[in-house]
C-alpha cells in the first residue's frame, strides 16, 4: 500500500514529475512544491525501503524452511528468478518504474553470497554498502545540481559539463513530454513500443541503486530477522527507544532538507540532489526507525484494520501488480484517460481509492484461498507443481 504512496505521481504523471514537480503535465504550483516536501519527508524512499526490509527478511525466512525440508538455496534462487521475469513484463508490458527486476538481481546475489555469513557480518556489510550509496550519490548529484543550477563557469570544462546536464535535464523532460502524448492520444501499442526504443535497455545498464541501496538493504533485513526485530526477540524497550530516535532524526534532517529545496523552487537538478543526495542517509534513519515501531505496534492494533491491512500484506505481489494494471486503464486513453489531467491531490484521491479495493478484496479472498492469485501462480513456478488454491474449509 506504502509503495502505491510512493508511485502514483509517476503513474499519473511524467515520470520525472515525481522528483522534479516542474515536469507536470498539468501545470504547477506553490502548493506543489510543499506537497512534494510532505511526500519527500513522510513517504519518497521510506516505503520501499521497509519493503525491501521485509523482502530481506523474506528471502532468509524461505531459505531457513527451504533447509528445514531438505531443500537447498536453488529453490529460492529458482523463485527469484521466476520474480525477474515478472518484473520484465510488469516493465516492458506494464508500467516503467517496476522494482520486481531489481529485487530478484540483489536477492540472488544475497542468496549466493551473503546468506550463509553470520547476521552482523550481514548487517556491517549492509550498512557500509548504504554508507558508501550515500557517499556516491552525495557527491555525484550535489555536483551536478551546483554546476547546473550555478551561473556560467569560468572554466572551458565546466561549462560544457554545464551545457551537457541542461540538455539532459531537457532530455528527459521531453521524453516525459512524449510520453504525454502517447497516454493521452496514442494506444497501449504506442505505449510499450516507446518503452522498448527509448527506456528498453535501462534494467540492465543503470546497476547503481541496486548495488547500494536494493542490495544492502536486503541484507540489513536478513540480520534484523535474524536478530528478532520482525519476531519479537529483541528488547522491546530498546527497540522502541531505537525506532523513535531513527525517526525523529530522519524526519528532523529530511525537513530541512526539504525546505531548503522549496525555498525557491524546486528546479530539476535540485529535486534529484535532494532525492538521490542530500535525503539518501536520513532515508535510512526513519526505514529503521519505522521498521522497528512497526514491528512492536503492529500486533497491537485494532483486529478489523490490523487484519484487512495483513492480508493486503500476504497478497502483496498480487496487490502491486495489479494495481498497474489497474492504473494501465485509469490514465491511458484507452480507458479513462486521466493521465496528466490530475493534480497531487486528485493522485492522492485515486491511491486513496485503490488502498479502499485492497483492503476490501485481499480478506475475504484470503478467507477462502489459501494464496493471493499471484502468489499461488509463483508459487507453482517455483516448485514445478500445482498446489491446492481453495482452503479444505471451502471446498
Amino acid at each position: 500500500m506504502g509503495i502505491l504512496a510512493a508511485n502514483i505521481i509517476s503513474m499519473g504523471q511524467p515520470f520525472t514529475a515525481s522528483i522534479y514537480p516542474g515536469a507536470f503535465a498539468s501545470g504547477h504550483s506553490v502548493s506543489y512544491d510543499w506537497m512534494w516536501a510532505a511526500q519527500f519527508v513522510l513517504i519518497d524512499g521510506k516505503m520501499r525501503g521497509l519493503f525491501t526490509l521485509l523482502f530481506g527478511a523474506g528471502i532468509y525466512l524461505f531459505v531457513e524452511k527451504a533447509r528445514a525440508k531438505g531443500a537447498s538455496r536453488w529453490l529460492q534462487i529458482r523463485r527469484l528468478l521466476w520474480l525477474g521475469i515478472f518484473g520484465l513484463i510488469h516493465y516492458y508490458l506494464i508500467w516503467r518504474g517496476d522494482i520486481l527486476l531489481a529485487y530478484s538481481m540483489a536477492g540472488i546475489a544475497a542468496v549466493l553470497l551473503f546468506i550463509d555469513l553470520e547476521p552482523h557480518k550481514q548487517m556491517v556489510l549492509g550498512l557500509l554498502g548504504f554508507l558508501a550509496g550515500a557517499i556516491f550519490y552525495g557527491v555525484t548529484m550535489v555536483f551536478m545540481q551546483v554546476v547546473a543550477d550555478g551561473p556560467e563557469p569560468d572554466s572551458a570544462a565546466l561549462a560544457q559539463v554545464q551545457a551537457e546536464l541542461l540538455a539532459g535535464a531537457e532530455r528527459d523532460l521531453s521524453d516525459g513530454r512524449s510520453e504525454t502524448r502517447i497516454w493521452q492520444e496514442g494506444s497501449y501499442g504506442d505505449l510499450v513500443g516507446h518503452t522498448f526504443e527509448q527506456h528498453g535497455s535501462a534494467p540492465f545498464t543503470d546497476p547503481w541503486l541496486l548495488v547500494f541501496e536494493t542490495l544492502p538493504l536486503i541484507l540489513i533485513g536478513m540480520a534484523l530477522y535474524q536478530f528478532g526485530l520482525f519476531t519479537g526477540g529483541m528488547d522491546p524497550r530498546k527497540q522502541r527507544l531505537w525506532g523513535w530516535a531513527g525517526l525523529a532524526l530522519g524526519v528532523f534532517l529530511t525537513t530541512i532538507i526539504a525546505l531548503a529545496t522549496i525555498r525557491d523552487g524546486v528546479t530539476y537538478y535540485e529535486g534529484f540532489a535532494a532525492r538521490l543526495g542530500w535525503g539518501y542517509l536520513p532515508k535510512l534513519f526513519m526505514t529503521l526507525g519505522l521498521a522497528s515501531l512497526l514491528a512492536i505496534n503492529a500486533p497491537k492494533a485494532g483486529h478489523f484494520l490490523a487484519d484487512r491491512v495483513s492480508a493486503a500484506g500476504r497478497a502483496a505481489f498480487t496487490n502491486y501488480l495489479g494495481i498497474s494494471l489497474v492504473m494501465l486503464f485509469v490514465f491511458g486513453n484507452w480507458g479513462l484517460d486521466l493521465f496528466g489531467r490530475l493534480g497531487r491531490s486528485e493522485l492522492y484521491l485515486v491511491t486513496a481509492i485503490a488502498w479502499v479495493v485492497m483492503l476490501a478484496w485481499s480478506k475475504p479472498w484470503l478467507d477462502r484461498f489459501r494464496y493471493g492469485p499471484l502468489e499461488w501462480v509463483w508459487r507453482c513456478l517455483t516448485y514445478g507443481r500445482l498446489f491446492t488454491l481453495r482452503h479444505p474449509s471451502r471446498s
